[in-house]
């Protein structure tokens, strides 16, 4: 049973898109995956997607999640891939109270005042954290 209350708190895996107008949210993880690492602790691989349509004007983006059941002193690491090609890595502490939370940029401006879409269209998400075993 404690397998199925951590999926439960992963579900609540939130990618948010800013400012008021949230353009990409995902409220439940496509597909969880548990992978031995030894007697102690196991790896959690959470994949989802994300969508950022071109017409966006947000600059930031947000993933969120509630780490339950991590262990200390291991970060979660998220990566973007986009057709099956690693296009951003991130690594990001696990706080007291067990959530993590990662901001990164989606839009910015050039020297010459031209817009760079950073992200843009569908990328699949995979979420890493390290859990204790059942």
């Amino acid at each position: 049973m404690k397998l199925k209350s951590s999926i439960v708190m992963i579900m609540s895996l939130v990618i948010l898109m800013f400012p008021t107008n949230i353009q990409a949210e995902i409220q439940t993880a496509e597909n969880i995956t548990i992978i031995p690492i030894n007697e102690e602790i196991r790896l959690q691989k959470i994949t989802t997607t994300m969508n950022i349509p071109e017409s966006d004007k947000i600059h930031w983006g947000i993933i969120k999640g509630e780490a339950s059941d991590y262990v200390e002193r291991y970060p979660v690491i998220i990566q973007f891939f986009k057709e099956d090609k690693l296009v951003h890595i991130s690594q990001v502490s696990v706080k007291g109270d067990g959530s993590f939370e990662y901001q990164f940029k989606v839009r910015d401006m050039s020297t010459n005042g031209n817009v760079i879409n950073i992200f843009e269209g569908q990328y699949a998400v995979e979420i890493f954290k390290v859990i204790h075993n059942v």
